[in-house]
């Protein structure tokens, strides 16, 4: 006989995290709908509730966020990366060192263990680096604790940081284009076989992975438009937030609370070295530092250009910081991680 509970504690769950994302809506918080029902659902399963999200789901919602990801990878994008080398060598670095620097702040201070450490120090790209830690013995909880407080962090404390004024000016986005349905069809199927032949390649994150860098191919090259509709994005949001709080099933309170001290050091960590770094480029090439900060902070490709936005900054500068950082990671984390965590 079909045993009904995990169907009911699914959908409990899923509706415990669409009540969070809209909560966290309402309220006006970033990246509401994820860190909404992620925060909603880490309070139920902290609280003993049962939750869970089945493996087949999780997989199913990495590989349309995968496919989501690659809309920002448009020919125009992909020729202003060239427009900055200077600026795109100092990201390079300040990657690598904001990541040893939030690693050893996680490794020495706070006393995480190795593998912990490594993807709570990674800046930004928390679908990814989820996507890489799942796949391991690292404590997700700490991670996902550890990546969204950095967010809510910069998103609060940024503005401030990159201008006394309270003025702006909102800059018109481009409408994406949206695929067809027959070119939907196309594109699920293309990068769902390029998700599994990222798993069977066993290439860390592949189900992410793979589809990501299937529909950045075919954007880039203008052959499908891979902008997916709101209606189809808030799910998987809901749905990879609920996973995330599912991880704090075996945490206790106490041991939460104390990684909010801990999230609030690594940021202050980070954000400091992305400082710097801003202000050395600054005085050097003559450029605003503000937008020097929102384009290395270590925060998400989204939130940091509706920043520039917001701010009167240049967009497209901070988005093809954003975006060639986040396409590093996605190109060179695999292999770092292999490195890295590889078995002695």
């Amino acid at each position: 006989m079909f045993d009904l509970r995990p169907a009911a504690i699914l959908a409990m769950t899923l509706a415990l995290g669409a009540v969070g994302g809209l909560l966290f809506t309402f309220i006006g918080l970033p990246a509401a709908w994820l860190s909404g029902a992620m925060i909603v659902v880490a309070i139920a399963a902290l609280s003993r509730l049962p939750v869970a999200i089945p493996g087949l789901m999780r997989n199913g919602l990495f590989i349309i966020l995968g496919l989501s990801m690659g809309a920002g990878v448009s020919p125009d994008v992909v020729q202003r990366v060239s427009q900055w080398p200077v600026s795109m060598a100092v990201l390079f670095l300040v990657v690598i060192l904001v990541t040893l620097a939030t690693y050893a702040f996680l490794r020495i201070t706070a006393g995480w263990d190795r593998t912990s450490a490594y993807f709570g120090a990674l800046p930004g790209a928390l679908s990814f680096v989820m996507a890489l830690a799942a796949e391991t013995k690292s404590d997700l909880a700490r991670i996902a604790a550890s990546q969204s407080i950095r967010l809510l962090i910069l998103v609060a404390v940024l503005p401030y940081a990159v201008t006394g004024s309270t003025d702006h000016v909102m800059h018109g986005m481009e409408r994406p284009v949206l695929p067809t349905l027959t070119e939907l069809a196309v594109l699920f199927a293309l990068c769902t076989a390029a998700s599994l032949l990222a798993v069977r390649l066993r290439l860390p994150g592949g189900w992410l992975t793979g589809a990501f860098f299937m529909s950045s191919a075919l954007n880039a090259t203008g052959t499908i438009p891979v902008a997916l509709p709101q209606w189809m994005l808030i799910p998987c949001y809901i749905g990879l937030g609920c996973f995330i709080g599912c991880r704090f099933e075996q945490t206790t309170w106490r041991s939460f609370l104390s990684m909010i001290g801990v999230g609030l050091g690594a940021v202050g960590v980070g954000l400091a070295v992305s400082a710097g770094a801003a202000w050395a480029v600054s005085y050097a090439l003559g450029l605003p530092f503000g937008q020097l900060l929102l384009a290395y902070a270590p925060g998400g490709l989204e939130v940091m250009t509706l920043l520039a936005f917001m701010l009167d900054l240049d967009p497209a500068f901070v988005a093809a910081h954003q975006l060639a950082r986040y396409i590093g990671m996605v190109l060179l984390l695999p292999i770092v991680t292999a490195l890295v965590l590889r078995k002695r």
